[in-house]
């Protein structure tokens, strides 16, 4: 049975649209929710109208400390992390935070708690595919980027059974139509790479990120080679030895973290995010620190997540969120520019008088947030990062993330009040 069909269109490079981002041409990265985007921002058809801080123009999402590319993370401040604790509250032990304050680029605050503390990334690990995925297409093309675009936009992907299972809805637009659905993806759904890309980071889906690890598996293994013929990428996974399998996916995974400076005993995604995914290939354990995290935003602003241009287009795809949720969700970000990803894992077990509830667990509870924050976007006086990890029980983790948002942004902004 042929469960996967790839082709690559006719390369053009893409225009650099000078409109507001993510609102530019949906043709020119393949990724067909952003026409529906840019219509419901016109109003000429349904859809939300984006936040303030939601319309930077394309060349004004961008990397802020290419000239800092030296800077690294200072000692912490201890007023700063003081003030930071006291924000967590009663349940201070079950979070790990960490915030980079460079507003005054030369006077860098860093604040940090439990930041050693280890846990499941969950949704989050989503970023370390990204690097994957970039990393690999930067070893096929190291000094072509056309053609790195034109893998992005051009290969098309069949989702096939490594989606299984996985209840996210990811967008679909329909130019022809224009009609918008929303729903989880399906075996036989086409789309570019870079539009898996995006459902993987915006709508979060598991089984467009499980996608995504399999074709850089496979750009990984063919180089350029890749987008291999479907007979070729069915017999490869078929054929190809468990064991081996298992390697291939941690050189994919593994690899580009290390080769990019990241300590794997702290940050690391060892496996597919669905359960077919797992069964076919076999993978290792996956967590992250706080203060990983943190290092990850600030080699992202650097240019250093493999190259300038793999970091520009990883921090785009964090701005062009379909909606903002969890810590970013905060109503005081609502003029800021918010790049960010958010994951979450929860258990519950029999606990008397307790509803299990979403993002409630008894057993475990854990929510994780990073965010690059410029605010207001248009003039960003106010510059941080944050990482945060956290495991409190019985709590809406949701809310509790956004609330701190909150809390932190006033925070630092009385810090930089004149």
């Amino acid at each position: 049975m042929r469960i996967i069909t790839i082709a690559v269109l006719a390369c053009a490079a893409w225009p650099q649209i000078a409109a507001p981002y993510p609102i530019y041409d949906s043709e020119s990265t393949g990724i067909r929710r952003l026409e529906h985007a840019r219509l419901a921002q016109a109003g000429t058809t349904a859809g939300r109208q984006r936040l303030p801080g939601e319309l930077l123009s394309l060349e004004q999402v961008d990397l802020r400390l290419l000239h800092r590319r030296d800077l690294q993370l200072p000692a912490p401040d201890p007023v700063f992390t003081a003030q930071i604790v006291r924000l967590l509250g009663a349940n201070a032990d079950r979070y790990g935070i960490a915030v980079l304050d460079l507003s005054d680029i030369d006077r860098p605050r860093y604040a940090q708690h439990n930041s050693e503390t280890l846990q499941n990334p969950g949704s989050v690990g989503k970023l370390i595919v990204a690097v994957a995925l970039f990393q690999a297409l930067a070893d096929a093309y190291p000094d072509d980027l056309d053609s790195r675009r034109n893998v992005l936009r051009d290969t098309r992907v069949t989702a096939d059974d490594f989606i299984i299972r996985d209840s996210h809805n990811v967008r679909f637009w329909d130019p022809g139509t224009r009609q918008l659905s929303r729903r989880p993806i399906q075996i036989g759904d086409r789309a570019s790479l870079l539009e898996f890309v995006d459902w993987m980071l915006s709508p979060s889906s598991n089984a467009a990120a499980s996608t995504v690890i399999k074709q850089a598996m496979l750009l990984t293994r063919f180089g350029r080679a890749y987008p291999v013929d479907d007979a070729t990428a069915v017999e490869f996974f078929d054929k190809t030895a468990r064991a081996e399998l298992g390697k291939l996916l941690v050189k994919t995974l593994h690899s580009p973290l290390q080769r990019n400076g990241f300590d794997l005993k702290r940050l690391r995604q060892g496996s597919f995010f669905t359960a077919t995914g797992k069964r076919k290939v076999p993978g290792t354990t996956s967590y992250a620190t706080s203060r990983e995290l943190m290092t990850y935003l600030l080699r992202l602003e650097q240019g250093r997540i493999v190259d300038e241009f793999s970091s520009r287009e990883i921090k785009r795809l964090l701005y062009v969120t379909e909606r903002r949720i969890r810590y970013a969700s905060s109503p005081a970000l609502n003029e800021a520019a918010v790049y960010f990803k958010s994951g979450s894992l929860y258990k519950c077990q029999p606990e008397p008088g307790f509803v299990c509830l979403k993002y409630h667990g008894n057993k475990q509870n854990l929510m994780h947030s990073v965010a690059i924050v410029e605010s207001p976007a248009f003039t960003r006086r106010l510059y941080y990062f944050v990482t945060l990890v956290s495991n409190v029980l019985r709590k809406n983790s949701a809310v509790d993330h956004q609330t701190l948002a909150t809390r932190i942004h006033r925070l630092i902004e009385a810090a930089h009040t004149e």
